[in-house]
């Protein structure tokens, strides 16, 4: 492949991982679904966390032999198109049904491209390059995750108000099928390897592997429901109107972001395991002091330092599992991306418990009580090492 095809390969690429950032909009999302629709419950409403991310459990494993069937390629496509329909569901008919079919879609959608957009990098960029680009890939959604909030807040007096994002992100969609579909990738031959969903969860039989499984379960369920509880947090104890507190999230992702960054950095000279450490217990006393506080300024400082704490946890435990197995790399990448399930354990019962308290204290009580696994998890880590 010529060097100019090439770059242009590697920037419609790239531009993926900003379509893949647009599944956290389901935080501030459902907090406008709740405002809109009255009659519903947490417990309810949080059930869209579950329909959007119940697909990762169900089809990691099977993008994976999608991938050896049609395509890396090919497979991104068909995410793109899967998300691009999704965002139409709302603004034909807007209705709590119409939701979950959207944001199931998006699940769908985001599932696959997880599985494939990684793999497809590999095709354009060259090895020296490759740790260097899936770092910027993260970025790149990171930074789409932070935007989502912001954006949604600039859009709530417009003739749609917040459902603007809809079309937004249909287009922007659109936009990237069309711009990776003109684009000519080269894709590597690969021998084809035994993968299956019997060989992908045998590897639970591993101590390790089952505890980091199970961290990432807790990672992303705790993730979601901070995206997800946030916002109505803020609104209870700050009396913020939703529009004011769904900023809060861009908090959050915002710190995240620069923790991502600035980590990936540090995770270069120093020791991991010690990382991992420092990070659950910083993100834990980020947890404890919001369930306490009251101040706007407090309870956001609280939320940042969770997320400093929350930002590199996700990709050392992914590391760790690589390490612990490295001749079964794919299959390992494909039983940590369906711990993504844990986006859709989570929030239901949150919601659940809220609805019965009638307080969202009540969330980040559970989830400090949640993330206490992962304080457990050090001895494993310690041992691991």
């Amino acid at each position: 492949m010529k060097k100019d095809n090439l770059k242009y390969s590697i920037y419609s690429v790239m531009f993926g991982f900003f379509i893949m950032g647009f599944v956290d909009i389901i935080g501030i999302a459902t907090s406008y679904v709740k405002n809109d629709f009255s009659e519903l419950t947490d417990s309810r409403v949080n059930l869209i966390s579950f329909f959007c991310f119940l697909w990762f459990l169900i089809l990691s494993v099977p993008t994976g032999l999608l991938m050896n069937k049609i395509g890396r390629k090919k497979t991104v496509l068909l995410s793109f198109l899967i998300t691009t329909l999704a965002m139409c569901f709302p603004l034909i008919n807007y209705s709590f049904i119409s939701i979950i079919i959207a944001f199931a879609l998006i699940g769908i959608g985001n599932t696959i491209l997880q599985a494939s957009l990684n793999p497809l990098v590999t095709d354009v960029v060259t090895s020296e390059r490759l740790t260097g680009s899936l770092t910027l890939g993260q970025f790149i959604k990171a930074v789409s995750s932070f935007l989502g909030p912001l954006l949604t807040a600039g859009i709530v007096g417009s003739f749609l108000g917040w459902k603007m994002i809809f079309p937004i992100y249909a287009f922007m969609s659109l936009l990237a099928l069309i711009w990776l579909l003109l684009t000519p990738v080269k894709e590597k031959k690969l021998e084809q390897k035994n993968i299956s969903v019997k060989v992908t969860f045998d590897l639970l039989k591993d101590k390790y592997i089952a505890a980091f499984f199970i961290g990432i379960l807790v990672l992303v369920g705790i993730d979601v429901s901070i995206n997800m509880t946030f916002p109505k947090y803020l609104m209870e104890r700050c009396g913020l109107s939703l529009a004011d507190a769904g900023m809060g999230n861009s908090v959050y992702f915002f710190f995240r972001t620069i923790s991502a960054f600035v980590g990936g950095i540090l995770l270069m000279r120093y020791s991991a395991g010690k990382f991992f450490i420092y990070s659950v217990w910083i993100a834990i006393a980020g947890l404890i002091l919001m369930a306490l506080g009251t101040n706007l300024w407090f309870i956001l400082g609280c939320v940042a330092v969770f997320g400093i704490g929350y930002a590199n946890l996700f990709s050392i435990l992914f590391s760790f599992s690589l390490k612990r197995v490295p001749e079964k790399a794919n299959e390992v990448s494909a039983l940590l991306i369906s711990g993504v399930f844990g986006g859709a354990i989570l929030p239901p019962i949150i919601g659940m418990a809220t609805d019965i308290t009638h307080t969202q204290v009540t969330a980040i009580i559970i989830l400090v009580i949640v993330w206490c696994y992962l304080i457990g998890l050090i001895r494993k880590v310690k041992s691991f090492l």
